[in-house]
């Protein structure tokens, strides 16, 4: 009869699936056998990778596509260190994440030191919250964490499991389950306020940031910006919550100074800039600070009160989106706006300055491979000098239709992002673009790609250089040190793995790989050998 009492792993496993997780990823070790059982039990599948920091972002890009939060699970020790770069991305990225590690109980702590640390107190500058599971408290404390990785902002959140706390069987547990905060909307003083400056603006812009994508407000966002005739750019990792075909859009901000050269002025000449959910953790140094509250009106609307002093706002709204939006619009008159067109010249001028008609090189990779793929593909990005350049030449229809490391920018998240994709939209096409040498840091999980079945496509840009790290250099007349490696053949690598291989040098060789992997019947890995040197200019 005590054997029909759940276990305390059973009863934090339960509480993630009703949280809508359906996967989770990681290596296991024998403590966290019973975590991993339990997960399996409830409905939870668990995926096999062969790096802690992998599984965490193939978990992370399951979350874009079903909202659920992200589950990584490691072994005590050397595999929950492995995991820290991705619970940091996690932390950085606003990305809602259970990080579940196995722990050796408190009284065996004391005379066995093997592979024993305090997981807390690495993970505690990493995560929203770490929390040690109990028996009797475990669907409380995951209820506790589930509900903190998704507040705003959301992020990770650490529960460590001692062996036998998670063998352990519970009796007449008491659910409790933390209530969702009601949405907030501005009124009084600030709302009039608020209303007042969008109807006198003449030179409003808009600038959208990653918020909207977890309250659900984009329709409003779009019909506001729409009504108003404002138009806007959007973050890295807001690319698509309004389709990047809208006439009103100017394309995605944050790491490249070429765009900035036209997008910074546009700002400045500004009569209002609305910050709609802005996070300017993903903006590099050149968008602190490029107003100021006392001279220009600046509306801050976000999601938790923004003290990163990265801009000052005249007017802070810690309130949901659509809320404000729909209450600032309501009997707000709409104006004719920027009437000598600067926005549409802008756009002309940062279209001249990212061209899609390259016969060869970086973008031309990017702009190819954009025509050949359907518009419904799915993609991620590694962190490097592509990177910039894909985030501003490829136009995204959706929201998360192009996912990356947008704050930490770490290396060799693309690919087994791009695993995780294809996991959660089997129906759909997934590409990863990848550095040479963020590939070769995560090349062992083709293995896993081969596993998970599917055709992925994984694309490699070619050029044996940390290509952003050498321009640096360079431009600060510094000598060629540590950024070169030699060129490898990634497409006998994917073949090696069990995938197909194509190596190619030109648009008419990467249009036909591109046609042979989207009707492929597993994964290809695509390696475009590009010029040292391609990115001169052009970021």
């Amino acid at each position: 009869m005590q054997d029909l009492q759940p276990r305390a792993a059973d009863l934090l496993a339960q509480r993630l699936y009703e949280a809508g997780c359906r996967h989770a990823f990681g290596m296991p070790g024998g403590e966290v056998l019973t975590l991993v059982d339990a997960l399996e039990k409830a409905g939870i599948a668990f995926h096999l990778a062969k790096h802690e920091n992998a599984a965490g972002f193939m978990a992370e890009a399951v979350h874009h596509r079903d909202g659920a939060p992200a589950i990584l699970v490691a072994t005590l020790g050397p595999g929950a260190m492995n995991g820290v770069n991705v619970v940091a991305n996690a932390m950085q990225d606003r990305v809602p994440m259970i990080v579940l590690t196995g722990c050796v109980d408190a009284d065996e702590a004391l005379t066995y030191t093997h592979q024993v640390m305090d997981h807390g107190q690495v993970f505690q500058s990493i995560t929203k919250g770490t929390f040690l599971l109990t028996a009797r408290g475990a669907d409380v404390i995951t209820d506790k964490a589930v509900s903190l990785a998704n507040q705003p902002r959301p992020g990770p959140v650490h529960i460590d499991v001692p062996i036998s706390v998670a063998d352990t069987r519970v009796k007449n547990v008491k659910r409790r389950r933390l209530a969702k905060a009601a949405a907030v909307s501005p009124k009084g003083e600030c709302l009039e306020k608020a209303r007042r400056w969008v109807s006198e603006a003449k030179r409003p812009i808009a600038i959208i940031g990653l918020d909207v994508m977890y309250d659900g407000s984009r329709c409003v966002v779009q019909a506001f910006l729409e009504h108003f005739g404002i138009p806007f750019v959007t973050t890295y990792k807001a690319k698509g919550i309004v389709p990047e075909d809208h006439p009103l859009c100017l394309g995605g901000a944050g790491l490249s100074p070429l765009a900035d050269k036209h997008l910074v002025p546009l700002v400045e000449q500004a009569d209002l800039v609305l910050c709609i959910g802005y996070d300017p953790i993903e903006m590099r140094p050149g968008w602190r600070e490029i107003w100021d509250p006392e001279e220009k009106r600046v509306i801050d609307i976000s999601a938790v009160a923004n003290d990163h002093y990265m801009h000052q706002a005249g007017l802070n709204l810690v309130a949901d989106t659509g809320l404000t939006l729909e209450a600032i619009a309501k009997g707000t008159s709409a104006r004719e706006t920027w009437p000598n067109g600067e926005p549409d010249a802008a756009k002309l001028a940062l279209s001249k300055d990212f061209p899609i008609d390259d016969e060869w090189g970086p973008g031309a990779v990017i702009a190819e491979t954009r025509a050949a793929l359907p518009p419904e593909t799915l993609a991620a990005a590694d962190s490097g000098a592509h990177r910039i350049l894909l985030s501003q030449m490829w136009q995204c229809a959706e929201e998360r239709g192009l996912i990356q490391s947008t704050a930490l920018c770490t290396m060799g998240c693309a690919l087994p992002m791009a695993i995780g994709l294809k996991l959660a939209e089997p129906d759909r096409p997934v590409i990863s673009f990848s550095g040479d040498a963020g590939f070769l840091m995560i090349a062992g999980e083709l293995s896993t790609a081969a596993e998970h079945g599917g055709n992925p496509i994984f694309l490699v840009f070619v050029d044996a250089s940390l290509a952003l790290i050498e321009l640096k250099q360079r431009q600060r007349q510094m000598g060629n040190r540590g950024v070169d490696f030699d060129r490898h053949d990634f497409a006998a690598i994917g073949r090696a793995f069990g995938g197909y291989g194509h190596t190619v040098r030109n648009r008419t060789e990467l249009r036909a790989a591109l046609d042979e992997a989207i009707k492929a019947d597993k994964f290809s890995v695509i390696a475009a050998e590009i010029d040292r040197g391609g990115y001169d200019g052009r970021i």
